[in-house]
Protein backbone atom coordinates (compact mmCIF):
# COMPACT_ATOMS: atom_id res chain seq x y z
CA UNK A 1 0.00 0.00 0.00
CA UNK A 2 1.37 3.41 -1.03
CA UNK A 3 1.21 5.95 1.78
CA UNK A 4 1.04 9.73 1.56
CA UNK A 5 4.62 9.84 2.82
CA UNK A 6 5.70 7.55 -0.05
CA UNK A 7 4.09 9.88 -2.59
CA UNK A 8 5.73 12.95 -1.04
CA UNK A 9 9.12 11.24 -1.05
CA UNK A 10 8.72 10.13 -4.66
CA UNK A 11 7.76 13.64 -5.74
CA UNK A 12 10.73 15.04 -3.84
CA UNK A 13 13.13 12.61 -5.54
CA UNK A 14 11.81 13.63 -8.94
CA UNK A 15 12.29 17.32 -8.15
CA UNK A 16 15.74 16.63 -6.70
CA UNK A 17 16.81 14.99 -9.97
CA UNK A 18 16.57 18.35 -11.73
CA UNK A 19 18.76 19.95 -9.05
CA UNK A 20 21.34 17.22 -9.58
CA UNK A 21 21.21 17.76 -13.33
CA UNK A 22 22.71 21.18 -12.61
CA UNK A 23 25.32 19.53 -10.36
CA UNK A 24 26.49 17.20 -13.15
CA UNK A 25 26.48 20.02 -15.70
CA UNK A 26 28.62 22.27 -13.51
CA UNK A 27 31.08 19.46 -12.77
CA UNK A 28 31.48 18.75 -16.49
CA UNK A 29 31.97 22.44 -17.31
CA UNK A 30 34.55 22.82 -14.51
CA UNK A 31 36.50 19.83 -15.81
CA UNK A 32 36.34 20.83 -19.46
CA UNK A 33 39.39 23.20 -19.46
CA UNK A 34 41.54 20.20 -18.53
CA UNK A 35 40.51 17.99 -21.46
CA UNK A 36 43.64 16.76 -23.24
CA UNK A 37 45.98 18.52 -20.80
CA UNK A 38 47.41 15.33 -19.28
CA UNK A 39 46.61 16.24 -15.68
CA UNK A 40 43.76 14.09 -14.41
CA UNK A 41 44.09 15.18 -10.78
CA UNK A 42 43.55 18.84 -11.64
CA UNK A 43 40.48 17.91 -13.69
CA UNK A 44 39.15 15.71 -10.90
CA UNK A 45 39.74 18.47 -8.37
CA UNK A 46 37.88 21.03 -10.47
CA UNK A 47 34.94 18.68 -11.03
CA UNK A 48 34.84 17.68 -7.37
CA UNK A 49 34.79 21.25 -6.08
CA UNK A 50 32.05 22.24 -8.52
CA UNK A 51 29.94 19.26 -7.44
CA UNK A 52 30.48 19.90 -3.75
CA UNK A 53 29.58 23.60 -4.02
CA UNK A 54 26.44 22.89 -6.03
CA UNK A 55 25.23 20.03 -3.81
CA UNK A 56 25.72 22.03 -0.64
CA UNK A 57 23.17 24.54 -1.95
CA UNK A 58 20.45 21.88 -2.37
CA UNK A 59 17.77 21.40 0.30
CA UNK A 60 18.60 17.84 1.37
CA UNK A 61 20.44 15.80 3.96
CA UNK A 62 22.82 14.03 1.62
CA UNK A 63 25.32 11.35 2.58
CA UNK A 64 28.07 10.19 0.21
CA UNK A 65 28.05 6.37 0.31
CA UNK A 66 30.09 5.91 -2.88
CA UNK A 67 32.91 8.41 -3.37
CA UNK A 68 35.44 8.75 -6.11
CA UNK A 69 37.50 5.81 -4.89
CA UNK A 70 39.14 5.29 -1.55
CA UNK A 71 42.45 4.29 -3.14
CA UNK A 72 42.93 7.51 -5.13
CA UNK A 73 45.02 10.37 -3.85
CA UNK A 74 43.04 12.77 -6.02
CA UNK A 75 40.60 15.26 -4.40
CA UNK A 76 37.54 13.36 -3.28
CA UNK A 77 33.93 13.59 -2.34
CA UNK A 78 34.70 11.14 0.42
CA UNK A 79 32.58 8.33 1.80
CA UNK A 80 30.68 9.61 4.79
CA UNK A 81 30.72 13.25 3.67
CA UNK A 82 27.48 15.09 4.43
CA UNK A 83 26.13 17.44 1.77
CA UNK A 84 23.20 19.82 1.37
CA UNK A 85 21.54 22.46 3.52
CA UNK A 86 20.36 19.92 6.10
CA UNK A 87 16.72 20.53 5.18
CA UNK A 88 14.57 17.93 3.48
CA UNK A 89 14.70 14.11 3.36
CA UNK A 90 17.86 12.07 3.80
CA UNK A 91 19.38 10.64 0.61
CA UNK A 92 22.29 8.38 -0.30
CA UNK A 93 24.64 9.73 -2.96
CA UNK A 94 27.02 7.79 -5.25
CA UNK A 95 29.22 10.05 -7.30
CA UNK A 96 32.13 10.36 -9.69
CA UNK A 97 32.81 13.95 -10.81
CA UNK A 98 35.04 12.73 -13.65
CA UNK A 99 34.40 9.13 -14.67
CA UNK A 100 37.17 8.29 -17.12
CA UNK A 101 39.82 10.70 -15.83
CA UNK A 102 42.58 9.11 -17.90
CA UNK A 103 40.45 9.30 -21.04
CA UNK A 104 39.71 12.98 -20.41
CA UNK A 105 43.34 13.81 -19.65
CA UNK A 106 44.32 12.30 -23.01
CA UNK A 107 41.50 14.03 -24.89
CA UNK A 108 39.76 10.72 -25.58
CA UNK A 109 36.06 9.90 -25.75
CA UNK A 110 33.61 8.69 -23.10
CA UNK A 111 34.51 10.72 -20.02
CA UNK A 112 31.53 12.05 -18.07
CA UNK A 113 30.30 13.35 -14.72
CA UNK A 114 27.94 10.85 -13.05
CA UNK A 115 25.70 10.82 -9.99
CA UNK A 116 23.25 8.29 -8.55
CA UNK A 117 20.91 9.20 -5.70
CA UNK A 118 18.40 7.15 -3.68
CA UNK A 119 16.47 7.50 -0.45
CA UNK A 120 18.56 7.01 2.66
CA UNK A 121 19.73 3.47 3.38
CA UNK A 122 18.99 2.25 -0.14
CA UNK A 123 22.40 2.08 -1.84
CA UNK A 124 24.94 -0.69 -1.29
CA UNK A 125 28.06 0.57 0.49
CA UNK A 126 30.49 -1.04 -1.93
CA UNK A 127 34.20 -0.83 -1.15
CA UNK A 128 36.67 0.22 -3.85
CA UNK A 129 37.56 -3.18 -5.31
CA UNK A 130 36.77 -5.37 -8.31
CA UNK A 131 33.24 -6.50 -9.02
CA UNK A 132 32.02 -9.03 -11.57
CA UNK A 133 29.06 -7.51 -13.44
CA UNK A 134 26.29 -8.42 -15.86
CA UNK A 135 23.82 -5.85 -17.20
CA UNK A 136 20.84 -5.99 -19.57
CA UNK A 137 17.95 -3.76 -20.57
CA UNK A 138 14.24 -4.06 -19.68
CA UNK A 139 13.33 -6.70 -22.27
CA UNK A 140 15.81 -9.15 -20.74
CA UNK A 141 15.02 -8.41 -17.09
CA UNK A 142 14.94 -11.62 -15.07
CA UNK A 143 16.81 -13.60 -17.73
CA UNK A 144 20.38 -13.38 -16.43
CA UNK A 145 22.31 -15.52 -13.95
CA UNK A 146 25.83 -14.38 -13.13
CA UNK A 147 26.69 -17.87 -11.84
CA UNK A 148 25.97 -19.38 -15.27
CA UNK A 149 28.33 -19.19 -18.24
CA UNK A 150 28.19 -16.25 -20.63
CA UNK A 151 27.13 -18.73 -23.32
CA UNK A 152 24.06 -19.74 -21.30
CA UNK A 153 23.22 -16.14 -20.50
CA UNK A 154 23.52 -15.07 -24.12
CA UNK A 155 21.08 -17.78 -25.19
CA UNK A 156 18.62 -16.70 -22.49
CA UNK A 157 18.92 -13.01 -23.38
CA UNK A 158 18.58 -13.69 -27.11
CA UNK A 159 15.33 -15.58 -26.46
CA UNK A 160 13.98 -12.71 -24.35
CA UNK A 161 14.88 -10.19 -27.05
CA UNK A 162 13.47 -12.27 -29.87
CA UNK A 163 16.85 -12.46 -31.59
CA UNK A 164 19.15 -15.19 -32.82
CA UNK A 165 22.21 -15.51 -30.59
CA UNK A 166 24.49 -14.42 -33.41
CA UNK A 167 22.60 -11.12 -33.60
CA UNK A 168 23.60 -10.07 -30.08
CA UNK A 169 26.10 -7.32 -29.31
CA UNK A 170 28.02 -7.80 -26.06
CA UNK A 171 29.96 -4.91 -24.52
CA UNK A 172 33.18 -5.97 -22.78
CA UNK A 173 36.09 -3.94 -21.44
CA UNK A 174 39.27 -4.51 -23.44
CA UNK A 175 41.39 -6.22 -20.78
CA UNK A 176 43.38 -9.50 -20.77
CA UNK A 177 41.18 -10.79 -17.92
CA UNK A 178 38.23 -10.83 -20.32
CA UNK A 179 39.81 -12.99 -23.04
CA UNK A 180 37.67 -16.00 -22.17
CA UNK A 181 34.46 -13.95 -22.26
CA UNK A 182 35.36 -12.53 -25.65
CA UNK A 183 36.07 -16.02 -27.00
CA UNK A 184 32.65 -17.25 -25.82
CA UNK A 185 30.97 -14.44 -27.75
CA UNK A 186 32.92 -15.25 -30.89
CA UNK A 187 32.12 -18.97 -30.57
CA UNK A 188 28.41 -18.15 -30.76
CA UNK A 189 28.93 -15.92 -33.78
CA UNK A 190 27.82 -12.79 -31.91
CA UNK A 191 29.41 -9.33 -31.92
CA UNK A 192 31.77 -7.91 -29.32
CA UNK A 193 31.92 -4.18 -28.68
CA UNK A 194 35.15 -3.48 -26.80
CA UNK A 195 35.75 -0.34 -24.76
CA UNK A 196 38.76 0.94 -22.83
CA UNK A 197 37.20 2.53 -19.73
CA UNK A 198 33.88 3.68 -18.15
CA UNK A 199 31.62 0.62 -17.96
CA UNK A 200 28.74 2.71 -16.59
CA UNK A 201 28.07 3.86 -20.15
CA UNK A 202 27.90 0.27 -21.38
CA UNK A 203 25.43 -0.72 -18.67
CA UNK A 204 23.14 2.20 -19.49
CA UNK A 205 23.46 1.49 -23.20
CA UNK A 206 21.76 -1.91 -22.76
CA UNK A 207 18.53 -0.06 -21.94
CA UNK A 208 18.68 2.38 -24.88
CA UNK A 209 17.39 0.74 -28.05
CA UNK A 210 19.13 3.18 -30.39
CA UNK A 211 22.61 2.28 -29.11
CA UNK A 212 22.40 -1.44 -30.04
CA UNK A 213 24.08 -3.04 -27.02
CA UNK A 214 22.35 -6.15 -25.64
CA UNK A 215 24.55 -7.02 -22.65
CA UNK A 216 27.49 -5.74 -20.68
CA UNK A 217 29.67 -8.32 -18.93
CA UNK A 218 33.03 -8.31 -17.20
CA UNK A 219 34.94 -7.26 -14.12
CA UNK A 220 35.38 -3.63 -13.13
CA UNK A 221 35.13 -1.27 -10.18
CA UNK A 222 32.50 -1.96 -7.52
CA UNK A 223 31.62 1.73 -6.92
CA UNK A 224 30.85 2.12 -10.63
CA UNK A 225 28.69 -0.99 -10.36
CA UNK A 226 26.45 0.68 -7.78
CA UNK A 227 26.01 3.73 -10.01
CA UNK A 228 25.25 1.55 -13.05
CA UNK A 229 22.76 -0.55 -11.09
CA UNK A 230 20.94 2.61 -10.01
CA UNK A 231 20.68 3.74 -13.62
CA UNK A 232 19.26 0.37 -14.68
CA UNK A 233 16.85 0.34 -11.74
CA UNK A 234 15.45 3.62 -13.08
CA UNK A 235 15.36 2.29 -16.65
CA UNK A 236 13.68 -1.01 -15.80
CA UNK A 237 16.73 -3.09 -16.72
CA UNK A 238 18.56 -5.76 -14.75
CA UNK A 239 21.97 -6.03 -13.11
CA UNK A 240 23.74 -8.75 -11.16
CA UNK A 241 27.15 -8.62 -9.52
CA UNK A 242 29.63 -10.35 -7.25
CA UNK A 243 32.34 -8.58 -5.29
CA UNK A 244 35.82 -9.95 -5.94
CA UNK A 245 38.10 -9.21 -2.97
CA UNK A 246 41.68 -9.90 -4.02
CA UNK A 247 43.22 -10.38 -0.58
CA UNK A 248 42.41 -10.63 3.12
CA UNK A 249 42.53 -6.86 3.50
CA UNK A 250 39.83 -6.38 0.90
CA UNK A 251 37.80 -9.25 2.31
CA UNK A 252 37.93 -7.68 5.78
CA UNK A 253 37.04 -4.29 4.29
CA UNK A 254 33.80 -5.79 2.93
CA UNK A 255 32.86 -7.05 6.37
CA UNK A 256 33.67 -3.68 7.94
CA UNK A 257 31.19 -2.08 5.52
CA UNK A 258 28.44 -4.51 6.52
CA UNK A 259 28.83 -7.09 3.73
CA UNK A 260 28.81 -10.26 5.83
CA UNK A 261 29.11 -12.53 2.78
CA UNK A 262 31.36 -10.60 0.36
CA UNK A 263 31.12 -13.23 -2.39
CA UNK A 264 27.32 -13.63 -2.56
CA UNK A 265 25.42 -12.81 -5.74
CA UNK A 266 24.08 -9.27 -5.57
CA UNK A 267 20.87 -8.62 -7.47
CA UNK A 268 19.80 -5.17 -8.60
CA UNK A 269 17.45 -5.02 -5.59
CA UNK A 270 20.32 -5.86 -3.23
CA UNK A 271 22.37 -2.99 -4.67
CA UNK A 272 19.54 -0.45 -4.91
CA UNK A 273 16.78 -1.24 -2.44
CA UNK A 274 14.34 1.52 -3.39
CA UNK A 275 12.67 2.72 -6.57
CA UNK A 276 12.94 6.25 -5.17
CA UNK A 277 16.17 6.87 -7.02
CA UNK A 278 17.65 8.62 -10.03
CA UNK A 279 20.73 8.72 -12.24
CA UNK A 280 22.25 11.77 -13.90
CA UNK A 281 25.23 12.02 -16.26
CA UNK A 282 26.72 14.88 -18.29
CA UNK A 283 29.28 14.29 -21.01
CA UNK A 284 32.73 15.86 -20.66
CA UNK A 285 34.09 14.44 -23.91
CA UNK A 286 32.05 12.89 -26.72
CA UNK A 287 31.03 9.29 -26.15
CA UNK A 288 28.65 6.41 -26.83
CA UNK A 289 25.89 7.88 -24.68
CA UNK A 290 26.54 11.62 -24.59
CA UNK A 291 28.25 14.45 -26.42
CA UNK A 292 30.93 16.37 -24.57
CA UNK A 293 31.06 19.96 -23.40
CA UNK A 294 31.41 22.47 -26.24
CA UNK A 295 32.41 26.14 -26.21
CA UNK A 296 30.94 28.35 -28.93
CA UNK A 297 30.37 32.10 -29.23
CA UNK A 298 31.14 32.67 -25.59
CA UNK A 299 28.65 30.01 -24.38
CA UNK A 300 29.15 26.52 -23.01
CA UNK A 301 26.82 23.73 -24.13
CA UNK A 302 26.25 20.44 -22.30
CA UNK A 303 24.53 17.17 -23.15
CA UNK A 304 23.07 15.19 -20.23
CA UNK A 305 21.07 12.06 -19.46
CA UNK A 306 18.51 11.82 -16.65
CA UNK A 307 16.67 8.65 -15.55
CA UNK A 308 14.22 8.66 -12.64
CA UNK A 309 12.87 5.59 -10.83
CA UNK A 310 9.50 5.05 -9.23
CA UNK A 311 6.50 4.91 -11.52
CA UNK A 312 8.17 6.97 -14.23
CA UNK A 313 10.80 4.46 -15.39
CA UNK A 314 11.74 6.79 -18.22
CA UNK A 315 14.67 8.89 -19.32
CA UNK A 316 15.47 12.08 -21.12
CA UNK A 317 18.41 13.65 -22.90
CA UNK A 318 18.92 17.29 -22.02
CA UNK A 319 20.83 19.85 -24.10
CA UNK A 320 21.64 23.06 -22.27
CA UNK A 321 23.48 26.33 -22.87
CA UNK A 322 25.30 28.04 -20.02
Amino acid sequence: MTTKADVVYRDYIQTLAMDFLTVAQQAAIASYPWVGKGNKNEADGAGTQAMRNQMNAIDMKGLVVIGEGEMDEAPMLYIGEELGTGKGPHVDIAVDPVEGTSLMAKGQDNSLAVIAVAESGSLLHAPDMYMEKMAVGPKAKGCIDINASLTENMKSVAKALGKDVNELTIMIQDRPRHTELIEQVFELGARVKLFSDVDITGSVATAIDEIDVDMLVGTGGAPEGVIAATALKCLGGDFQAKLMPQNKGEFDRCKEMGLTDPQKVLTIDDIVKSTNCFFVATGITDGTLLRGVKRKNGCMSTHSFVAIGGKMNNFQFVESRH
